[in-house]
């Protein structure tokens, strides 16, 4: 039986390279660390990733929710213009105080509305949400977005300038109450 669930934010996308991200923290299809939930850590996941495209001038990580009961999925981190030198974050990079967040990177609002990672909240009882980490190989050093963008900006943005992209998901869930 196939997933029932929304698709995945990329397979609407062009086909672009595909390269490998992994993290200490984050593993394929598992449960999310408590590190990683915003009742309890609310930490962004360490990411390492290699075999990006030659070209790359940058990247972006995002974490996005396509399950949240929206209609548009929920964008929990939004962050661009790395520059093409670092290919690795470590934990909390994203989270505030943004340690070890690279010189020059940039956090757009999340649909929180702050710039920076929030982690998993999914209502419960909702069943399981998948959280998709994307790492983007870019081939610009600076999209054309700021911190004001909005995560659509910034994937529009991304829809143009991705060389590559290299994914990870995890999953977590709330049981319902009661």
């Amino acid at each position: 039986m196939s997933d029932p669930r929304p698709p995945l934010p990329h397979d609407f996308l062009p086909e672009v390279a595909s390269f490998t991200v992994v993290s200490d923290e984050v593993k394929p299809g598992a449960t999310l660390d408590d590190a990683q939930v915003q009742a309890a850590g609310n930490r962004s996941p360490q990411l390492r990733w290699e075999g990006f495209p030659a070209g790359t001038k940058s990247f972006a990580v995002t974490c996005f929710d396509p399950d949240a009961p929206t209609g548009s999925g929920f964008w929990h981190w939004v962050l661009f213009d790395i520059p093409a030198s670092v290919t690795e974050l470590p934990a909390g990079a994203g989270s505030p105080g943004f340690a070890g967040l690279p010189e020059g990177a940039v956090h757009a609002r999340n649909d929180y509305g702050t710039r920076e990672f929030v982690g998993a909240a999914p209502p419960p009882g909702d069943g399981s949400h998948r959280y998709v980490f994307t790492v983007y190989a870019v081939d610009t050093e600076h999209l054309d977005a700021d911190a004001d963008s909005s995560p659509a900006v910034v994937g529009f943005n991304l829809r143009f300038h991705a060389l590559g992209r290299a994914q990870l998901v995890g999953e977590y869930e709330v049981p319902a109450e009661g």
